[in-house]
């Protein structure tokens, strides 16, 4: 297996001042590892949605002035870009690991979306894993915890997806950097392996 497992280092890149300091440092430490990440899960990703996936890995081209916050990889079935499309994510802020299930703002079909998964509302609430979590803005790393969710609350989200233009509904795991650092590689894998299979009747409802 090629991917080594993160480590404190890949999340202190997060803390290096200027665009191209912590641009040059996040492709030296972990740009690397989401590579590796990406051609393991794109096989496997195929298999359970029964698209062909292909992986993208963050460039952060467009910035200019603020360096990232956070950076990851992520998986659509296109080869071309990922935004527009359901897709999954692993990735990194400078507190964590996310490992996601996501359809955010670019999505043309968001408000179908919305729509199904206000009518699977019920299901969902019951068989979303407890610990999994919720989020409605992919650029911040604040997080709903499904355990404790009202229906009400949950249906708000959806509702939201159908109504709001820059609305985003993202479904998943996160893994505290002190947690994420001791993991082994394959502990890791074998973690992003469940949370990626327990997700992907979101992925098929897409």
């Amino acid at each position: 297996m090629a991917f080594s497992g993160f480590t404190n280092e890949d999340f202190n890149v997060f803390t290096i001042e200027g665009l191209d300091e912590r641009m040059e440092a996040l492709k030296q430490h972990i740009r690397p590892k989401l590579e590796d990440l990406g051609k393991q899960f794109t096989p496997e990703l195929s298999s359970l949605t029964g698209d062909e996936m292909f992986y993208h890995v963050a460039k952060h081209a467009r910035r200019t002035k603020n360096p990232p916050k956070d950076t990851w990889v992520a998986y659509a079935a296109n080869p071309r870009g990922y935004k527009m499309m359901p897709h999954f994510q692993i990735g990194l802020w400078e507190t964590h690991v996310f490992i996601w299930f996501a359809l955010i703002y670019e999505a043309p079909n968001k408000e179908e979306f919305g729509k199904v998964l206000e009518r699977n509302v019920e299901k969902l609430l019951v068989e979303t894993p407890k610990e999994f979590v919720w989020s409605t803005d992919h650029t911040k790393p604040d997080v709903v915890e499904h355990n404790g969710l009202s229906k009400t609350e949950l249906q708000k989200m959806f509702n939201r997806l159908q109504t709001v233009k820059k609305a985003e509904i993202l479904c998943g795991y996160n893994i505290p950097r002190e947690t994420a650092v001791q993991m082994s590689p394959q502990e890791f894998v074998d973690k992003v392996d469940y949370v990626f299979k327990t997700l992907i009747p979101l992925y098929k409802l897409s």
